[in-house]
């Protein structure tokens, strides 16, 4: 999407709501790269950062419920359906299902920093029984933590590497917000495995000093 810094620049704060929204509500949608790009905005001075910061958490909050009462409405089996065209592997549907139903609430704060299994966290919740109230607690904490850090990421790029970006810009055209897109996308998303990792570690430990 190398229109992407056009389109924010453009929509500004409806950019971010619309994208956040249904990239919670069960598109795979770039959200966390939406939120590091404003970011980068609020440092050239282009958006504020309040109200980036208070766009992101609603939009969040927003779209994670609605997907949620989707997965209530239409069930496991329209959310199997729907899953298979997006993420094309039933074993990663699988895999999402047994994080949500083993770990519940925690999973769905967790799902917030994990990009490929954000998008899918309301759903299944909603379609696996996970009471409104954990959902909703699970749902705010994690927005209140992943949005300032999405877009402070892009604003401590800005901060640091700013300058450096803008005249890149000006010799190469998109090519500094794509390497941007990638580094911050890239950072998230080892962050997620890591704390993946850790868990179903820390799990394998806790299962075989159970075994007799």
């Amino acid at each position: 999407m190398t229109d992407l810094p056009q389109f924010v620049g453009h929509w500004g704060y409806i950019a971010i709501f619309v994208v956040v929204v249904l990239g919670n509500v069960g598109l795979p949608l770039p959200e966390e790269t939406i939120l590091a790009l404003a970011g980068y905005l609020v440092w050239r001075g282009d958006l504020r950062l309040s109200v980036v910061i208070a766009v992101g958490l609603v939009s969040a909050v927003v779209g994670d419920n609605i997907g949620y009462w989707l997965g209530r409405r239409f069930g496991r089996v329209a959310l199997r359906r729907y899953a298979s065209l997006v993420l094309g592997h039933p074993e990663r549907l699988r895999a999402m299902e047994a994080f949500v139903a083993r770990r519940g609430a925690f999973a769905v704060f967790v799902a917030r920093f994990i990009p490929g299994i954000r998008f899918m966290a309301g759903p299944l919740a909603g379609g696996l029984g996970l009471r409104g109230t954990p959902f909703m607690v699970a749902n705010v904490l994690g927005a209140l933590v992943y949005v300032p850090v999405a877009v402070g990421a892009g604003y401590a790029v800005g901060y640091g590497f700013g300058e450096y970006v803008e005249r890149l810009h000006r010799v190469a055209g998109q090519l500094e917000y794509l390497v941007l897109i990638v580094a911050l996308v890239s950072a998230l998303v080892l962050i997620g495995w890591r704390i993946v990792h850790g868990l179903r570690s820390r799990s394998g430990n806790a299962w075989r000093g159970r075994a007799p």
